[in-house]
């Protein structure tokens, strides 16, 4: 498993509509702290349908963010997903990006 991710000095950070929906943010938030995450455990955690999570991850692999890949297993098929670089680099701006909105509210909240 890969350390957990954190803002990396240097890090632009820039909104990305494609990450921020509910599920894909949190879909993204696992891969990041992790090599590769089997399929069920993804399910289990975000309690989404198979359907569902299939189709959030073939949205986030056709921008190039996340790989998967399918090893069998004897009889069984599992898939694996992992973030790609270009995936780390968007999820590292974009939590950058949320940072950047909630430090200027807590600002605005401490200067009233």
């Amino acid at each position: 498993m890969a350390a957990r991710m954190t803002d990396t000095p240097g890090t632009e950070p820039r909104f990305d509509p494609l990450i921020h929906p509910s599920p894909r943010i949190s879909l993204v938030a696992i891969l990041a702290a992790a090599d590769w995450v089997d399929f069920a455990y993804l399910k289990e955690q975000l309690a989404l349908s198979d359907s569902a999570l299939s189709k959030h991850l073939s949205t986030l692999e056709a921008a190039g963010y996340v790989d998967t890949r399918r090893p069998s297993t004897g009889r069984r098929r599992s898939v694996r997903a992992s973030l790609t670089t270009a995936g780390r680099a968007a999820f590292a701006g974009h939590v950058a990006a949320l940072r950047g909105i909630i430090n200027t509210a807590v600002d605005h909240d401490d200067a009233l």
